[in-house]
């Protein structure tokens, strides 16, 4: 495949249509819900869920731009350089998108172990409320570095557009879970990434803290040990919640934290750390420095 035909499948693909009408149903499942929770006054953080709206409008707008084809563009010399490439038919689809799952996995588990991904995921969970705007809370800097993970797809044999929107089809799936309206699902909620499932994943309680990374499937949790149920009330946001309701606060306080913590370090081993690092790893002499 020449690389002006690659780039023109994301217009004239079929499979585009099913992106834009899960995107479509995505939205109307959230308006859906505030109505719902309008009729029924449902404790919701109105503020907050604005919030999310606007976080919403400014990935649309961010689309519009060459930012949007950064991963497609990056990912392309990889492409060139594999010797074998994967055709594009009902099945190959049915298995970039279980290696895209898998791939999505380790991906996020990494967003939650390493301070500067951190950093760009913990807008998603710094949300106290858990409905389906939270579903929009997205990071505006994880299309920098996303594209990354899935270069071992590439190095398969997988082309950039049926890895990307592998992927994207998986973040899709996900919007309809983060919400309190459907209970536990039995059975599905061992196998699939279900409300239940995931309202753990959204949980600060101590029990709930770095549980169920999938994204489609549970596979992977119960394979690796990071497997949740749904047991004590979930307790939503942050370890440390950050309190407002200020769109440029929630995508960016994380940075600025780690700025903050950079400028105290005492050497470069300690300022690589602090940003590399684990998310609560600190040099022991912070804590003389705040005396």
């Amino acid at each position: 495949m020449t690389i002006d035909y690659l780039g023109s499948l994301f217009e004239t693909h079929p499979i585009m249509w099913t992106v834009a009408m899960l995107f479509l149903i995505n939205v109307g499942l959230s308006g859906f819900e505030i109505v719902i929770d309008l009729l029924t006054k449902k404790q919701r953080r109105w503020k907050d869920t604005l919030a999310n709206c606007l976080i919403f409008v400014s990935h649309q707008l961010v689309e519009k731009t060459a930012y949007a084809s950064l991963g497609f563009v990056a990912l392309l010399p990889f492409y060139l350089i594999t010797p074998w490439h994967i055709p594009m038919t009902m099945w190959t689809w049915l298995i970039a998108l279980l290696v895209a799952d898998f791939t999505y996995y380790w991906m996020h588990r990494l967003e939650h172990q390493h301070r500067i991904l951190w950093a760009s995921h913990s807008v998603h969970h710094s949300s106290k409320d858990y409905n389906l705007t939270v579903g929009f809370r997205l990071s505006l800097i994880e299309g920098l570095f996303e594209w990354i993970f899935l270069v071992p797809m590439i190095l398969l044999g997988f082309n950039p557009f049926q890895a990307i929107v592998a992927l994207v089809l998986i973040a899709q799936y996900q919007h309809w879970i983060h919400t309190e309206h459907i209970g536990k699902l039995g059975w599905l909620d061992e196998v699939f990434n279900t409300p239940s499932v995931h309202r753990v994943h959204h949980g600060s309680n101590n029990q709930y803290l770095d549980k169920n990374y999938g994204g489609i499937l549970m596979l992977w949790d119960k394979m690796f040990g990071t497997f949740q149920r749904e047991e004590a009330t979930v307790i939503y946001g942050l370890t440390r919640n950050i309190n407002t309701n200020n769109v440029l606060k929630i995508l960016f306080v994380e940075f600025t934290r780690i700025g903050s913590d950079f400028n105290k370090c005492r050497n470069s081993r300690d300022r690589l750390k602090i940003v590399f690092g684990g998310l609560s790893w600190r040099p022991l002499y912070f804590d003389t420095t705040k005396k």
